[in-house]
C-alpha cells in the first residue's frame, strides 16, 4: 500500500524540470533559521527514531533469527531503507505539485485538496496515509510493549497467547487506544503534533545511538561480528550530525535573531 504514492505522483502531472531543479540542487528557502533546523530535525526524526532501534532488535528476537539469518536481516533492512526513500520522493512530488503555498492542518485536508486537482490521486494519497497511520500505530505500540516487557520481566512476544502474556497485550492495547484518542481531540493541531514528536525523537536519538555503537564494539557480546572501523565512522558521523542539528535548533529557539 505504500507504493500507491507512485501512480499518484504521475496523475498530478508535475513539472519534470522543476523536480530536477528543486530536488537535486540544494537550496535553503529562508536561509539558516530555527524553522529550517526544525524541519530538518523532523525529517530525520521521521526517518530514523529511537523506537525503530528498539523495534528492530525486538523483532529480530521475536522472529527467532539466529546468526545465520544476519545476511537476510541486513538485506531486509537495506530494501526497506531504499523503498522508504523512493516512496518519500513521490510523496514530496505530489505535495510539491499540488499543495505548494497552502496551509495544511492534517493529512485528511491534504488528501481533500489534492482531490480538487485529481480525484484519483487524492484517493490514492488518502489510502497511503491511512496505511502509514495504521502501520505507525501498530509498530510504535508494539515497540513500546516489547520494551516495557523487557524492563519489567513480563512475557513479551507475539508468539505468546494473551493468557500467557497479559501485561504485554494490555500495554499494546493501551498504547493503541491512546494513539487513537489523540487523533480524535477536536481541533487538535495534528501536523504540529506530528512534527514536534519527530523533533523530540531526533533529540533523544544520539543517546540511543551512542549506546548502540558501544554495544556493537563490545567484543564479549558481539565476537567476530563487532563493528568495523568503517561502521564506527558512519555511526559516529550520524551521531555528530544529529547533535549539531539539535544544538543549532536549541540555539535558534533561545536566540531567534542569531541566524537572520
Amino acid at each position: 500500500m505504500n507504493l500507491v504514492y507512485i501512480p499518484a505522483a504521475f496523475l498530478v502531472r508535475p513539472s519534470l524540470t522543476e523536480i530536477v531543479r528543486e530536488g537535486l540542487v540544494p537550496n535553503l528557502p529562508g536561509g539558516f533559521n530555527g524553522e529550517l533546523f526544525f524541519f530538518l530535525m523532523a525529517n530525520i526524526g521521521t526517518t530514523i527514531a529511537p523506537w525503530m532501534i528498539f523495534f528492530q532488535q525486538s523483532a529480530v528476537v521475536d522472529k527467532g533469527m539466529t546468526e545465520k539469518d544476519i545476511p537476510f536481516g541486513k538485506f531486509d533492512t537495506l530494501l526497506g531503507s531504499i523503498l522508504t526513500v523512493v516512496v518519500a520522493v513521490f510523496i514530496i512530488v505530489v505535495g510539491g505539485a499540488v499543495l505548494q503555498g497552502l496551509e495544511i492542518e492534517s493529512a485528511a485536508q491534504a488528501s481533500i485538496e489534492i482531490m480538487r486537482t485529481n480525484r484519483l490521486a487524492g484517493t490514492l494519497l488518502a489510502i497511503g496515509l491511512f496505511n502509514a497511520g495504521l502501520l505507525g500505530a501498530i509498530c510504535i505500540s508494539l515497540a513500546s510493549s516489547w520494551a516495557f516487557g523487557e524492563i519489567f520481566g513480563w512475557a513479551h512476544s507475539l508468539n505468546n497467547k494473551i493468557k500467557e502474556a497479559p501485561w504485554f497485550y494490555a500495554c499494546y492495547f493501551l498504547t493503541l487506544v491512546t494513539a487513537g484518542a489523540v487523533v480524535l481531540i477536536p481541533k487538535a493541531p495534528l501536523v504540529l503534533i506530528t512534527l514536534f514528536v519527530q523533533v523530540v525523537a531526533v533529540t533523544l536519538l544520539p543517546a540511543a545511538l551512542v549506546f548502540l555503537i558501544l554495544l556493537l564494539n563490545d567484543e564479549k557480546t558481539m565476537g567476530k561480528l563487532r563493528n568495523t572501523a568503517w561502521e564506527n565512522f558512519v555511526g559516529t558521523a550520524i551521531v555528530v550530525v544529529v547533535v549539531v542539528l539539535s544544538t543549532l535548533y536549541g540555539v535558534s529557539v533561545l536566540f531567534p535573531n542569531l541566524f537572520r
